[in-house]
């Protein structure tokens, strides 16, 4: 598979490459930098081979964990054996027990990827550890489970909680600027501006 097939966005500092793997149409992204062609990979969430391919031919140098969820985690074994370093929440890593993890990411981390900046922001809701990602300089927000176009992600799952997501997306992915694009862990992309004048609705619809 071509760059040019997985280029999803891309400006004079940053490329972002997409595929959609596996039974839950997962997106995982690679975010690199144009500069130095360092990258990282943003859930390795199935279909190993395409995910490890990726990673060679775009140096992928670590994986990020926005959540644990199973359809966020097939691909972990494989890319850990592969010698890549899978970072997650200490909230979040019992969900990687059997699948294991290297590191522990927390909020307002700062992972250096080349000469980009990735700002990590912990949204508990989805799951107590979820965790989204802003890259420094650019409109670029990886949301994971927490900020779908149309709402928030489930809550019915062990560790949801749907007052807890609403205050997650209200006091710290809303704070961003209404350009600000949303790449979530499923669908389309979408943008602060679009979302955020919903949050009552989705509030009184209670999901």
């Amino acid at each position: 598979m071509s760059g040019t097939k997985t280029l999803h966005w891309s400006d004079s500092s940053v490329e972002v490459h997409k595929v959609v793997v596996g039974p839950y149409d997962n997106n995982v992204f690679v975010v690199r930098c144009a500069q130095t062609g360092d990258a990282v990979l943003i859930d390795a969430a199935n279909e190993h081979e395409l995910l490890l391919e990726m990673c060679s031919r775009l140096g992928v140098r670590r994986v990020l964990e926005t959540h644990g969820h199973h359809d966020h985690i097939q691909a972990v074994p494989a890319v850990r054996e592969a010698g890549f370093d899978v970072a997650v929440t200490e909230l979040d890593a019992p969900m990687l027990a059997d699948v294991g993890y290297d590191s522990f990411l927390a909020h307002d981390d700062v992972i250096e990827i080349g000469r980009l900046r990735l700002h990590a922001i912990h949204n508990p809701g989805h799951t107590p550890g979820s965790i989204s990602f802003h890259v420094e300089g650019t409109p670029l927000l990886f949301t994971g489970d927490t900020l779908f176009p149309g709402g928030p992600g489930a809550t019915k799952f062990p560790g949801g909680n749907f007052e807890t997501i609403i205050d997650s997306i209200d006091n710290r992915l809303f704070v961003f600027p209404a350009e600000t694009i949303v790449l979530p862990g499923h669908g389309a992309d979408t943008t602060i501006g679009t979302e955020r004048p919903h949050l009552k609705e989705w509030v009184d619809r209670g999901w």
